[in-house]
């Protein structure tokens, strides 16, 4: 799935989730965690403006949170 994405958005897999997602770091254990605070420290560490959390809910459904740091 993840190589049909990328095959039809073009995107660079060097920068698509980088850091692993839920599954790689432990899922469901980690899921409140990796949600706000990876995506905040993230930001921080690489002093981006904005950190992104997608969450799946099943079903072909999906969300996602746009985290903004503001200092």
């Amino acid at each position: 799935m993840v190589l049909a994405w990328q095959k039809e958005h073009k995107a660079d897999l060097a920068k698509v989730n980088v850091n692993g997602g839920a599954i790689a770091l432990g899922h469901p254990l980690c899921l409140g965690r990796q949600l706000c605070a990876d995506p905040t420290q993230r930001a921080r560490a690489n002093g981006w403006r904005y950190g992104c959390s997608p969450c799946a809910n099943g079903g072909g459904l999906a969300n996602a949170t746009i985290i903004e740091r503001l200092s």
